[in-house]
């Protein structure tokens, strides 16, 4: 699966950005039009049914998306001081640890042999929280140092996340037979975005990634272990089964980086947008290798 070259490719994108920054840094607005295409692709693979999933399953759901707005947020605070990260990586760590969970995780938990429906259901339900939720906690975490324009941010993901998903969601209910062969290429849009994404942030980095990058590689990788680590063990405390824990687990690990890349370009800084670069890198790595361990003990 394209999925599973996609840490591969964010490499070689991220080189090409370091040597040849010019050109993406004058896609630098292109990101949120790219984010709400994501989002638009996204609610276009939903159907009013996965509204109903979501209450199926509404225990682990509300499980799931507690650690994620509970443990991420925290995680990354904690990650940060302890690793010393200055104020502007801080915030991008924020962002990271405070948003949704990011669509990938829904194709790793197919690779891991984990629950699709739960997965699809969490995604769903951590990216509607964290409209609100994500603007509340960078503020709870880091009004005190650094103006965070919470009421600004909640517009925005109002218009990037809801609206785009909503729409999503009416076109394939009036027009799913016509948007079933595009479907697959919504997927490789989101993956191509990200990509994109990724090398604009690298790019725009260009002067400093020497001094900055491997604290935050270090934290980056930190907090995505964490966030794997609690889900599957608080899955497992509760006496859910392993592909329940494993889908937790990817769940709340796997966030959307790219959400926090453009509220950092947006509203912070050049820099504070690298760990979710970073992030999104890695988080598709260790959730590629996640699966493929699954995958292996699940073999007869």
């Amino acid at each position: 699966m394209a999925i599973l070259l996609f840490p591969v490719w964010a490499v070689l994108v991220s080189l090409l950005a370091y040597l040849y920054p010019e050109p993406f840094i004058q896609l630098k607005s292109w990101i949120v039009p790219l984010l709400v295409m994501v989002m638009l692709g996204m609610g276009i693979t939903l159907k009013w049914g996965d509204v109903g999933r979501v209450i199926a399953f509404r225990n682990i759901v509300g499980l799931g998306v507690a650690i994620q707005f509970i443990v991420m947020p925290l995680a990354a605070w904690l990650i940060s001081l302890l690793l010393g990260l200055n104020s502007e990586l801080m915030t991008g760590m924020m962002l990271v640890g405070a948003t949704a969970g990011g669509t990938a995780s829904n194709v790793m938990t197919y690779l891991a042999k984990g629950d699709v429906a739960l997965s699809v259901s969490m995604t769903m339900m951590s990216t509607l929280v964290a409209v609100v939720m994500l603007p509340v906690l960078t503020w709870l975490y880091l009004g005190q140092d650094i103006d965070v324009p919470a009421a600004s941010m909640l517009t925005m993901l109002i218009k990037v996340i809801l609206l785009p998903i909503a729409a999503g969601m009416l076109l394939n209910h009036f027009f799913s037979a016509r948007l079933s062969a595009l479907t697959p290429w919504f997927s490789r849009f989101s993956v191509t975005a990200i990509l994109l994404i990724i090398a604009i942030v690298v790019a725009l980095n260009n002067h400093n990634l020497n001094n900055l990058v491997w604290p935050v590689v270090i934290a980056v990788m930190l907090h995505n272990l964490t966030g794997m680590a609690c889900g599957y063990w608080a899955a497992r405390k509760l006496n859910y089964d392993t592909v329940v824990a494993r889908t937790v687990a990817i769940e709340v690990g796997m966030q959307n980086s790219g959400l926090s890349v453009a509220l950092a370009l947006k509203y912070f800084s050049a820099a504070s947008a690298l760990p979710g670069a970073l992030f999104s890198i890695w988080h598709n790595l260790s959730g590629a290798l996640f699966a493929s361990y699954w995958q292996k003990k699940d073999k007869p």
